[in-house]
């Protein structure tokens, strides 16, 4: 109830419209970004960065960011459905608002929005603060296992998120009952940086590109990373070479409001291919560490069909929907 009314209460904000927001040429010359989760979140380096990316490769004179942060995202994506028609709009989102539909019963659906693009893949790492008594993943899995409810896991996104599927992952895998973890949700990993660092969560599960600052100055140690292979210029195994046999990655991408324009649409589309060839988009993905994955308007929608299937079936089989 209480997500159907925050919801609810943005419905009736007035429309996002950018007045101007085309040239004479049919370009777009001004887009709002919604962020459907606090500073400092996956979501958010992902806007600001591809923002940033559009001034300075000169594809836009202004890319607007705003947060509107709420039940893991779904908020955002019930004010970006109530948008119907407004071409001038996007969300930035990814795996965890896919979850997060399922797990907080919301109206909307990412099938009600309008695919634009995925942009990136970004594996998870497992982390702990630097005064953390657990020196490698065997000394947290074997702590884990002794206690599930006593080492909590605390992860940037909700429940059906991938900070959240990552460990009821490696729960399984380690012969944890997922039901048995305790798992602390924050809205985005820059809220569940304070938690690792004070000690109020036993480790993170967070996107490495959110936390490169602290791992380069100290202040966090990664135990492990989830994807197949070991990422550069971290020190940390993966989850299979420490013995836990995950593979897992996130993503992101863009979706716009239903029923946009068909020029509208294109437009956005465009805008963004065009983005994923600037050097400017080439350097931050190097610098953040993502993996180029790159899908435009309808190869994305598909995607997102195939997420939905996927992320049910693992919820349903992890006993959490």
């Amino acid at each position: 109830m209480a997500v159907g009314a925050a919801v609810a209460a943005v419905v009736v904000l007035p429309p996002l419209l950018t007045p101007g927001g085309e040239s004479t040429a049919g370009q777009l010359r001004a887009l709002r970004v919604l962020v459907p989760n606090a500073p400092g979140g996956g979501y958010d380096i992902t806007a600001r960065t591809a923002a940033k990316a559009m001034e300075d490769a000169d594809l836009l004179r202004n890319a607007e960011v705003f947060n509107l942060p709420g039940a893991g995202g779904t908020v955002g994506l019930g004010r970006t459905v109530a948008e119907k028609g407004n071409g001038k709009l996007v969300m930035s989102m990814g795996l965890g608002v896919v979850g997060s539909v399922y797990t907080n019963k919301s109206p909307s659906s990412l099938l009600d929005t309008t695919p634009i693009a995925k942009l990136i893949e970004e594996p998870d790492i497992v982390v702990v603060g630097k005064d953390s008594p657990y020196r490698d993943l065997d000394e947290l899995v074997s702590a884990w296992k002794a206690d599930p409810g006593g080492v909590p896991v605390g992860g940037g996104s909700s429940p059906g998120g991938p900070d959240h599927l990552a460990p009821m992952l490696m729960a399984k895998a380690v012969g944890l009952e997922p039901r048995t973890v305790n798992y602390i949700p924050f809205d985005g990993g820059g809220e569940l940086l304070a938690s690792v660092l004070g000690g109020k969560v036993a480790f993170g599960v967070s996107g490495i590109g959110e936390y490169r600052d602290q791992i380069q100055a100290g202040t966090l140690r990664v135990l492990a990373v989830t994807s197949a292979d070991r990422i550069p210029g971290v020190e940390a195994p993966t989850l299979t070479e420490a013995g836990v046999d995950v593979k897992f990655s996130n993503w992101r991408g863009i979706v716009a409001p239903p029923d946009i324009p068909d020029v509208d649409r294109e437009r956005l589309v465009d805008l963004f291919t065009t983005l994923h060839s600037t050097k400017q988009w080439k350097e931050a993905l190097e610098r953040n560490g993502w993996t180029d994955a790159f899908a435009p308007g309808d190869q994305f929608g598909s995607f997102l069909e195939d997420e939905n299937t996927r992320v049910a079936t693992v919820l349903k089989d992890l006993g959490l929907a």
